[in-house]
């Protein structure tokens, strides 16, 4: 999990993520951002789910499994102003970002 360290939701905690550049496939941009806001290596799985969020700007969000390639620690970095593992039973006790919980749950990962 990261502590986004700017706005939207600047304080707030939820997994890694950012834009897709233009020309660049969402894999990639996926490595990308999770070794720019953690420092860590990722091999990109299936997707878990997705969230439309209409307004303006008007998100839309893809979550997907990852696999963790090597054994460093996370470190905070990016837009990240804090980096931790967190067990999936502990993640109500941080305070996420809107909605983020109740589609984890709408996903069927048991939180």
């Amino acid at each position: 999990m990261i502590q986004r360290g700017k706005d939207p939701a600047r304080g707030l905690w939820s997994v890694p993520g950012g834009h897709v550049e233009n020309g660049e496939y969402m894999a990639d941009a996926l490595k990308r951002e999770v070794t720019e806001e953690t420092g860590l290596t990722i091999e990109v799985g299936q997707l878990i789910g997705f969230l439309e969020i209409v307004g303006d700007p008007h998100f839309v969000i893809f979550d997907f499994y990852a696999d963790v390639i090597g054994d460093d620690p996370p470190r905070a970095a990016g837009d990240a102003a804090d980096v931790r593992w967190v067990p999936l039973k502990q993640v109500e006790q941080l305070d996420c970002t809107p909605r983020f919980t109740e589609t984890l749950r709408g996903w069927g990962i048991p939180i």
